[in-house]
Order: C-alpha cells, then sequence, then structure tokens
C-alpha cells in the first residue's frame, strides 16, 4: 500500500480521485473482515467525505495534506450520528454522538476519509483485544494470532493493508503494544498533547490517543495535523540516546536487547528504580478509575459486561480511595525522579511488547518465569512510561519474514519531534520498517 502522504499527493494532483480509493476500500471491506477488526463500515460517511475531497480538487482548492487517505478509528471515538460504544453492548442502542471528537474534526478539517469504526477490549481494558460482542481480533502477520490491545482492531486493519493509518487510544500502552505485535508504527503523545474531547475514557489519568502508520512520514504528517505542530520531526543537535535497563531488560526477546545494543552501543544503560512499584500503582489507579467510572453501569446491568472486564472493573470499584490516593502521590514522586534521571536525553531506548504475536488458542506470555495471560501482561514495558505520561513511539524493527518485534523510542515531556527525527534515522538506516505480512510479501 502507498504511504498516505503519497495518496495525498495523487489526490491533490488529480491523478487520484478519493471515491474512486473510497469504492475500491468499501468493496474489499464488503468481502469480509477475516481479522475481526472492524466493528462498523461507514460507507455513506466516506463517499460524502471522499466526495467532498474531489469537489475541492476540481475547483482549485487544496483539500488538506491527507487529501482523500481512508482510515479508520477505535470504537470509542465519537463519530457524529453513531452511538459510542467502547467496544460495549451496553452502549450499543445509546444516544447517538452529536459531533465528531475533536481528533476526527482535525482529520476531516486535513482531508482524510472516515470508513470505519474498529474493534478493542470492551472498555480498553485489555491488551488483547478479545471482545464478547465483536470477536477477538487477529494478527494479519499470523491470523492464528493476537494483534495486540486494547487497540487491536486499528493496528490490524493498517498492517493488512486495508487502510494507511488508523487511531487508537493508548492508556497503559495500548497503542505501542498491538504496533508491536504487528509491526507498525504508534505513538503515545505526552500525556494530554492531543485533544481527547469525544473520546470515551478509561482511565483519564493516562487516556491519550494516537496514530498507527505504516511510516515514519506519515507519522510526522499525523502528528503535524493532530498536534497542529509545525515542528513535524526536530532540528538542532545531535540526539542525547540512553538505554533503559533494570526491569526493561528482563522479559524480553533477545533480538530486541541485540537490536537496542546494536542501534547504541555507546549509549549508557540507565537503570531505573522501582519500575515494579510503579507498574502496580498504575495497576491501583487504573482499576480505580475505571470501575468509578462503570460503577453505576455495573450496579444496573452487570451480565450485559464481557465478563473479563466486569471482574476486573468490580474490583476496581471496590478498591479504597486511600489506596488510589498513596498511588497517585507515589505516580508524582516516581516522575520526578525520571525527569531528573533523563533529563540529559532525548531518546530512551526499551522493548515495547515483550514478546511476538502470542496465540489466539493459548494467549499467555512468559513473564518473570512464569506463563501469565497476555490480556493483563503484555504492557509489562509499557506501563510504567504511561505512568510518567512522557511520549513513547513504537517502532517496527525490520525483519521480513519472520514475526514482528518493536521498540519504544521513550522521550522528554513534549519531545515528540525529537522521537520523529530518531525514528527517521533508523528507517533510513533500515533497522526499523514495517513489512508487509507474509503471505503478501509478493
Amino acid at each position: 500500500m502507498m504511504q498516505a502522504i503519497e495518496i495525498a499527493a495523487a489526490v491533490r494532483s488529480g491523478q487520484v480521485r478519493a471515491i474512486d480509493l473510497a469504492e475500491t476500500c468499501l468493496a474489499r471491506l464488503a468481502q469480509g473482515d477475516p481479522f475481526a477488526a472492524v466493528t462498523r463500515v461507514l460507507a455513506e460517511r466516506a463517499r460524502d467525505e471522499a466526495g467532498r475531497v474531489d469537489a475541492a480538487v476540481a475547483a482549485g482548492r487544496d483539500p488538506g495534506p491527507l487529501a482523500g487517505v481512508l482510515y479508520g478509528v477505535k470504537d470509542l471515538f465519537d463519530v457524529a450520528g453513531l452511538p459510542t460504544t467502547a467496544g460495549s453492548a451496553i452502549y450499543a442502542d445509546a444516544a447517538p454522538a452529536a459531533h465528531d471528537a475533536q481528533a476526527i474534526a482535525r482529520l476531516r478539517q486535513a482531508g482524510a476519509v472516515l470508513v470505519a469504526t474498529l474493534n478493542m477490549d470492551e472498555f480498553a481494558y485489555g491488551f488483547a483485544t478479545i471482545n464478547a460482542r465483536h470477536g477477538t481480533t487477529r494478527n494479519p502477520h499470523d491470523p492464528a494470532r493476537l494483534a495486540g490491545g486494547s487497540s487491536g482492531g486499528s493496528a490490524a486493519v493498517v498492517a493488512a493493508g486495508i487502510v494507511p493509518f488508523a487511531l487508537g487510544s493508548d492508556t497503559n500502552g495500548s497503542i505501542r503494544v498491538p504496533a508491536s505485535l504487528t509491526g507498525l508504527y504508534g505513538l503515545k503523545p505526552t500525556h494530554g498533547a492531543l485533544p481527547m474531547a469525544g473520546v470515551f475514557p478509561f482511565a483519564e489519568s493516562f487516556d491519550d490517543v494516537g496514530p498507527f502508520t505504516a511510516s515514519v512520514a506519515d507519522m510526522q504528517c499525523l502528528w503535524q495535523v493532530l498536534a497542529g505542530s509545525p515542528d513535524v520531526a526536530g532540528t538542532g543537535h545531535e540526539l542525547r540516546v540512553a538505554r533503559l535497563g533494570g526491569r526493561f531488560r528482563d522479559n524480553a526477546d533477545p533480538d530486541q536487547l541485540t537490536a537496542i545494543d546494536a542501534i547504541a552501543p555507546d549509549a549508557p544503560l540507565i537503570a531505573v528504580p522501582d519500575i515494579a512499584r510503579a507498574r502496580s500503582a498504575a495497576f491501583v489507579i487504573t482499576a480505580f478509575e475505571g470501575g468509578a467510572l462503570h460503577a453505576q453501569a455495573l450496579g444496573r446491568a452487570p451480565m450485559q459486561f464481557d465478563p473479563a472486564t466486569r471482574d476486573r472493573l468490580i474490583a476496581g470499584a471496590l478498591l479504597p480511595r486511600g489506596l488510589y490516593e498513596q498511588a497517585q502521590e507515589f505516580r508524582l514522586q516516581f516522575k520526578q525522579k525520571i525527569l531528573d534521571l533523563v533529563a540529559v536525553y532525548d531518546v530512551m531506548l526499551a522493548p515495547a511488547a515483550p514478546c511476538v504475536a502470542p496465540p489466539i488458542a493459548d494467549p499467555r506470555i512468559m513473564i518473570d518465569g512464569a506463563m501469565v495471560p497476555a490480556r493483563a501482561d503484555l504492557g509489562v514495558h509499557t506501563q510504567p512510561i504511561s505512568f510518567t505520561g512522557l511520549p513513547s513511539l513504537a517502532v517496527p524493527l525490520r525483519r521480513p519474514g519472520r514475526l514482528p518485534l518493536g521498540l519504544q523510542l521513550v522521550g522528554k515531556p513534549g519531545g515528540e519531534p525529537a522521537l520523529l527525527r530518531f525514528a527517521a534515522m533508523l528507517e533510513d538506516k533500515g533497522w526499523t520498517g514495517s513489512t508487509l505480512p507474509v503471505g503478501e510479501m509478493a
């Protein structure tokens, strides 16, 4: 599939019509969804938006940097005229959203064409996209394996070449984990850097939105559109790089550690303290905020919840507020320690997901020498980063013919331009880059 920026250039120049791109995608989606990635096809909306783009081109107006580029959104973004379900049957008949989420509005203004809403773990509570209503999203690189979650549908449609980019949300790793498992770039921005208006919350202390793309250039374009930032890739001094050690070097695939050490062999190895405590505190905050958000619905209609989600939300609703407040206090202290520790570095290297995609038939992974549920523990390396609010860009190691593995590029607050600049260097040198699923490489 062409990059989003290439498609937009072809549409703006009149070489390709946006409506033809939309019809081709809609025809593919009409043939079925082998990955259980799509929850709703928005055919009427896609045709209308594509028609508006073509009309602008015909009138000599610039339709925007994403002219005619098709995309999908995780099923927790408000889409005008549709109920926002957050992957749950509970809200299937809710009142329709009056307006698009702010992120969608910015993409529409840039000329992008929304074609589908996408599968997720119910209420974004999980790392696997195992959904009782919509099914388990399958990995395009191996349909017998998970795509990761909770934004698995968003990752799968990009990895399968159905659309050039998609939007997801990341609370504890829900963009970076599926990006790693499906061989994509996935951005969790500095907490609060991208608009959250019109996005169904999970745990507002950590929630962020971000894109999945197959190239750094597309990610740079999406960052500029969504953030309104003129500084896309950053310039200036030579980037200062470190490697995250301690727990970040445990529970990792050996190929990830080899790649990190080869990319930055002379970079200092920083042992981050209290990572296990930070992850535990993140669990407490996530569970408490999620449980509080859904407490009334749990009391009203508990049997309508996905059982796996319901049990975790009930546990969170029963947590004492004092424990939550202690976790938040620890978070502030931990964040300051990390900021002091990494103040002189622009990019810190770490694994993303701890392994390749686990099989759907046995969705468990090895953590600390024991087999544990993937749905809860694929975020072992991403959760501590969310806990600090730092930006993190998942990048796919280039490994054609093998299951994907990803790294995290972690930055300072507001350091997305530096991360994009470093990612572009890695891609240029051949260290990273998205590859098509094996069956589509010809």
